[in-house]
């Protein structure tokens, strides 16, 4: 009794060592393994200051080259469910943007909208691409919407998931926390990390636990590269008075539930961009593509099908 005691206690002492380091090996595997089903290849992108890790895939295709953009303190990563749909005729580029993921971080880099905008305009040049479909979630929405009223002549088509920069009418949850002094992206704790995780989408899809306390321990060791680039995002001059600028094909999704970027931001976008197509989605949060990655794909296609026709 006492040896099944001991061996009880020990396995329970490695499992509580080893547990977050078997997520960050499950985590790291079943992306690459997703990203080698999809045919989406890891590519590093030599611009001006560092290399910028991607995944490439698809036909060369110039009228048909996709750009996707992630949020703060995400990875190119939450993109392949959405864009395995794409890859068959479409050349599909999906970068880790600077401070993020494989691209990696470097202290007073800047993280300013403008400057990170420039940055997928010097990826564009160093892949010898002209033009581009870009498609952005919250802070990618940002640079996205930024890209189109700066160099319209990149652009061919843009598309805004719960995009930041703009001020909402109505206050969401996260910014009701930072007017009280605390940013829920700065985790301390694997508590913190599951009261963020539940802001960030209505329908997640499931992830194991282990896995999902090794993002959070990732979380914890970036927190101060996390604080520097929010500061520098957050205070870059919003959107609004640019929107009249932007003349691409534009669609705009947002998710009802969105506890981040608040939905009523969403007729404030519409109404600024001219022509724009505005979906909102019942019992979806702030990442549609990842919450309905076919169902957000299927509404991408029809879109980027209808300036062709």
């Amino acid at each position: 009794m006492v040896i099944v005691l001991i061996l009880a206690v020990l396995l329970a002492y490695w499992t509580w060592r080893t547990w977050p380091r078997i997520g960050h090996l499950l985590y790291d595997a079943s992306t690459a393994l997703e990203a080698r089903l999809y045919r989406l290849e890891k590519v590093t992108m030599p611009i001006a200051e560092m290399g910028m890790v991607t995944y490439q895939g698809g036909p060369d295709t110039p009228d048909r080259t996709l750009l996707m953009l992630h949020g703060y303190s995400a990875d190119k990563a939450i993109w392949l469910r959405f864009a395995r749909h794409f890859v068959d005729d479409c050349r599909v580029i999906i970068p880790d943007q600077a401070g993020h993921g494989e691209t990696g971080f470097k202290a007073g880099g800047g993280y300013d909208i403008p400057t990170q905008a420039e940055r997928m305009i010097q990826l564009l040049d160093a892949c010898g691409i002209g033009k581009v479909h870009v498609i952005g979630n919250s802070m990618g929405g940002y640079i996205a919407a930024w890209l189109a009223a700066a160099h319209p002549g990149r652009i061919a088509s843009l598309t805004l998931i719960d995009p930041a920069g703009l001020s909402s009418p109505e206050p969401s949850d996260m910014e009701r926390l930072l007017a009280a002094g605390t940013n829920p992206f700065l985790i301390h704790s694997q508590d913190d990390f599951k009261r963020l995780y539940r802001m960030t989408m209505a329908s997640p899809p499931w992830v194991p636990g282990v896995v999902l306390a090794a993002i959070a321990e990732r979380y914890e060791d970036r927190r101060d590269e996390l604080a520097e680039i929010f500061e520098d995002f957050h205070a870059s001059q919003p959107i609004g008075s640019r929107l009249a600028q932007i003349h691409a094909p534009t669609l705009l999704l947002w998710g009802r539930e969105d506890r981040l970027l608040h939905v009523s931001s969403a007729p404030v976008w519409a109404k600024g961009i001219a022509g724009a197509r505005l979906e909102i989605w019942d019992g979806i949060g702030h990442m549609p593509m990842v919450e309905r990655p076919a169902q957000t794909a299927a509404l991408y296609r029809q879109f980027l099908e209808r300036p062709r026709r």
